[in-house]
């Protein structure tokens, strides 16, 4: 086991907190709550960000191989991922906690489909679990695992990881797409059309 397993395994478990979080926000029905996981999810997302960010900047400033620059090596595959939170997740959050404090003035006001459909947003919750599960490999060879399965393992962990995200992915569009369908206005049955009423 390596020692820069003790630097990326906090970061690690801060990810996959939110990550974990992202999952479950589109199942909060009611206002309030929403509005108190979406700030819970906020503060981890910075955390992540702000551990993902100093661990190079720690490396950079120290002299020689520490454990700093093998734990930032660890965080390369998660930097891509990291990056579309930062730009894309976290305005997002910050959308959705406002919408929802907007509502959250009684306690059991429910949450609406809209904001249910904006919390089920793939740009919200897939780019978390991307950055979590992308730590996975640095975890798995500072641990000393890798060792047991040999070489060969490179090649199906890849295609293993690719599916499992596009598995995640295809996953948060069909919960957006079923939420943003339900936050549609029901035409009426016995409305009449556009067509009848210009007849009329």
């Amino acid at each position: 086991m390596q020692n820069h397993l003790v630097l990326l395994l906090p970061v690690a478990v801060v990810w996959w907190a939110a990550g974990y979080l992202a999952e479950g926000l589109p199942r909060m029905t009611h206002a309030r709550e929403l509005r108190r996981h979406a700030g819970w999810l906020l503060g981890l997302t910075l955390v992540g960000l702000s551990l993902t960010v100093a661990l190079p900047i720690a490396g950079l400033t120290t002299a020689g191989a520490t454990l700093a620059d093998r734990a930032a090596a660890g965080l390369a595959l998660a930097a891509l991922p990291a990056l579309v939170v930062a730009l894309c997740t976290v305005r997002r959050v910050r959308r959705l906690r406002a919408g929802a404090g907007a509502l959250a003035a009684a306690a059991r006001t429910p949450a609406p489909h809209g904001l249910r459909a904006a919390a089920a947003h793939p740009l919200i919750g897939l780019p978390l679990q991307v950055t979590g599960l992308a730590l996975l490999p640095a975890l798995i060879t500072a641990s000393g695992a890798a060792e047991f399965f040999g070489p060969g393992i490179t090649g199906p962990a890849v295609t293993i990881g690719v599916l499992g995200v596009g598995a995640i992915g295809v996953r948060h569009a069909l919960r957006h797409n079923r939420l943003a369908e339900r936050a549609m206005p029901q035409r009426s049955a016995t409305s009449p059309s556009p067509a009848r009423a210009l007849h009329v």
